[in-house]
């Protein structure tokens, strides 16, 4: 068995957002193509968590509809444990339904994600008899109950609805679903961001817990900095649809290369250094639909000169880690 169960090659997803090809002839407005996502490449080793960050509308969420199928690239492929994730799904039916089993999505918003006029046992049974997994009957229900004692929840929460629990719950409701079809790899779209802090610190540990006890995969996608640290092995930073910086965790933390990575983690209140003076994100992200030429975070960055403005890095090995920026390759940023 190959260390890498996921990667991702190339990965670009574009949306047309022209108007109608008739307004367009009559308007002489010229098509608009939104590039969501722009030749990303990564991978994650089994048993691992790699983190994508960076600011709304970077591509994240994006990254993860991709990686479960839920849409088609424009370009590149996704390679989960050797195969095509898209061939698989298009081309072979047992191999697809295999697939569907070993890859599963936790969304970020746990009440939209559940059907209100199911049951918790229905909600969480749904996966097991769709695939097969399970018989109707005492077979699925001693699975359900299986399954929601392993989030924390109690067998007989399975006749209740899910407004009869608080947002923490319900959370791992849409996590004892995920692990139904005993997946290998589950991508997490912000799976904390709706929650309280305290919340939010149990349903972590309870992720944790899972990926020892199970080896589970984890994509986990998030904006907020501090769960990251506590939950990644490695993490990449994304701007703009792109890639710009993959490191280690520790190395990520303690020694950013990229200017915006520097600016992110610079924005931070640190409890052990309260005085210091911290310099908030500055400017806003560019209109994806025209975005600048050259590095499209030369008009934030106090570092871009003028090959920043008219040439793209690409994304380099740097000491261990994977940085595009044309100042740390000039030796400009230490």
């Amino acid at each position: 068995m190959s260390a890498e169960l996921v990667r991702v090659e190339g990965l670009s997803k574009r949306f047309d957002l022209s108007p109608s090809w008739l307004s367009r002839m009559v308007s002489g407005s010229p098509a608009q193509v939104l590039r969501a996502v722009d030749e990303v490449s990564f991978s994650i080793p089994r048993g691992t968590t790699l983190a994508l960050v960076g600011e709304s509308g970077c591509g994240k969420s994006t990254i993860a509809r991709l990686l479960v199928g839920l849409q088609t690239p424009s370009a590149g492929r996704v390679l989960f444990d050797g195969a095509d994730v898209h061939q698989t799904l298009r081309e072979r039916r047992a191999p697809a339904q295999r697939l569907r089993q070993r890859v599963q999505m936790i969304f970020q918003d746990p009440y939209a994600s559940l059907d209100p006029r199911w049951t918790v046992a229905d909600i969480v049974a749904e996966p097991l008899l769709e695939q097969g997994l399970a018989s109707p009957g005492a077979e699925a229900q001693g699975r359900v109950a299986e399954l929601l004692a392993a989030v924390g929840l109690a067998g007989a929460d399975g006749a209740r609805f899910p407004h009869q629990f608080s947002g923490g719950q319900r959370q791992r409701i849409s996590i004892a679903r995920a692990l139904a079809t005993a997946p290998d790899f589950l991508v997490c779209d912000e799976p904390t961001s709706a929650l309280d802090v305290s919340v939010q610190a149990q349903v972590l540990n309870l992720m944790r817990d899972l990926q020892r006890a199970r080896g589970l995969t984890y994509l986990f996608i998030s904006h907020n900095l501090a769960v990251v640290r506590y939950v990644s092995d490695s993490v990449g930073v994304l701007y703009l649809g792109r890639l710009v910086e993959w490191a280690p965790r520790a190395r990520l933390f303690k020694q950013p290369r990229h200017p915006y990575t520097r600016m992110l983690l610079d924005a931070i209140p640190k409890l052990n250094d309260p005085g210091r003076s911290r310099n908030p994100v500055q400017g806003e992200v560019p209109n994806p639909l025209a975005p600048p030429s050259g590095c499209a975070f030369h008009p934030r960055c106090p570092h871009a000169k003028e090959r920043c403005r008219q040439e793209r890095p690409q994304l380099l090995d740097k000491d261990g880690a994977r940085v595009a920026c044309h100042a740390v390759e000039e030796g400009r940023l230490p």
